[in-house]
């Protein structure tokens, strides 16, 4: 039996390579794999795919569009351009389920009730999108990823005959709020990703649009029909994780660390003020710090394809021009005359900033609380100390 199980599986292999697509039998199953979130950021959001198999032709694989080369050229260029290039795999499935077993992650799957045609039919378009020329696409985060091919797929294959159903939606999120339910809000992830994404993604997502992340993908499926009958004919655990109590060090986060940077720009300008004199290296640090934020705020926004950094009002606050202007302020004597304006500009730019949050055309992090009160305490004194150099 091994042996023949071994030639079965063999000669799927070359039909997949190029010879002709097998035929599924009565017996052969598609189903929908989603995995449970892990701790690295990557696995933040889980992920999906499409399992086939088939026991009279010997076949059990999965096919998964979350692939991308590490040895793509320029990778990480890329990457940060948004234009790297993401990749429809065929993996056998025992290799695709030790993989999460090693990572503990969960996985469900859910067999899909489609008849023999509509099957052979999934795997002609699964083996079509597998073509060199047709397997690598444009990977998107909120519109097109390994979650929303799943769903566009069994749209392309069943038509009409599939509906979903919403009703089961109790609250519809914005992208954001979507994003914040995989992330803890005192971590550098979350702080790291709001301060990177801009205000496209504070608008309502269609309940479409919530199949971006795995988990709606897998509740939808339970309320999506074929031809009238439920489409998931069975849902089952194939791995459970093992709980693992997490530790959660406060003095790690950023909350500690941006609060202690906070209470040392003011412990510092208040000494300053008493002093009169001015820390030169403590301005020039924020200044550069600020400005290099903003210029990759705007990178983010202009230089890139990714469509959820746009409109991003982050560089209001960190102001891209603070990385020029850190240099000048770092010289000893008297500033500019157009410094006090420079300043003036740049408090009027974070009021602006905490106005859109207010009116929540834009949701910033709150953890950027600290920076901001540290910003607006220096930049004040920084007014009055230049004001009150000109007049001695």
């Amino acid at each position: 039996m091994p042996f023949k199980k071994y030639i079965l599986s063999l000669l799927f292999a070359f039909s997949l390579f190029g010879f002709s697509q097998p035929v599924l039998s009565p017996k052969s199953e598609i189903s929908i794999l989603t995995v449970g979130t892990a701790d690295e950021l990557y696995a933040k959001f889980g992920h999906s795919a499409i399992r086939v198999q088939d026991p009279a032709l010997g076949i059990d694989v999965v096919y998964n569009y979350g692939h991308f080369d590490f040895n793509t050229p320029n990778f990480y260029l890329k990457f940060t351009q948004g234009k790297l290039l993401y990749r429809l795999a065929r993996e056998s499935f025992a290799d695709f389920l030790y993989g999460y077993e090693l990572e503990n992650r969960w996985v469900k799957e859910q067999d899909l009730q489609l008849t023999l045609e509509e099957k052979n039919d999934f795997l002609k378009f699964l083996e079509n999108n597998h073509l060199p020329e047709n397997r690598y696409y444009k990977y998107d985060f909120l519109f097109d990823n390994c979650s929303t091919r799943l769903p566009e797929a069994l749209k392309t294959v069943l038509g009409d005959k599939l509906v979903f159903d919403y009703k089961h939606l109790e609250n519809q999120y914005t992208f954001r709020e979507l994003i914040h339910q995989n992330l803890e809000v005192n971590s550098w992830s979350n702080f790291g990703i709001d301060l990177a994404l801009g205000s496209v993604i504070d608008r309502e997502a269609t309940p479409w649009e919530h199949l971006f992340l795995p988990i709606y993908v897998y509740e939808q499926l339970a309320y999506t029909t074929l031809d009238g009958k439920k489409l998931v004919a069975k849902d089952r655990t194939l791995l459970k994780e093992t709980p693992v109590k997490k530790e959660n060090n406060f003095f790690l986060s950023p909350l500690f660390w941006l609060s202690i940077l906070c209470i040392l720009v003011c412990f510092i300008t208040l000494k300053d003020y008493k002093s009169k004199k001015r820390s030169r290296y403590l301005d020039f640090t924020l200044f550069l710090i600020t400005g290099l934020a903003g210029l990759l705020i705007v990178f983010l926004w202009f230089g890139t394809d990714h469509h959820a950094t746009a409109k991003n009002f982050n560089f209001l606050w960190t102001f891209p021009l603070n990385s020029i202007v850190a240099f000048i302020i770092l010289k000893k004597g008297i500033a500019p005359k157009w410094m006090n304006t420079y300043l003036i500009i740049v408090l009027v730019c974070i009021c602006a900033a905490m106005l859109l949050w207010v009116l929540k055309v834009q949701i910033f992090s709150i953890l950027i609380l600290p920076i901001i009160i540290a910003l607006v305490v220096r930049y004040s004194f920084l007014i009055y100390s230049l004001r009150s150099a000109r007049v001695h």
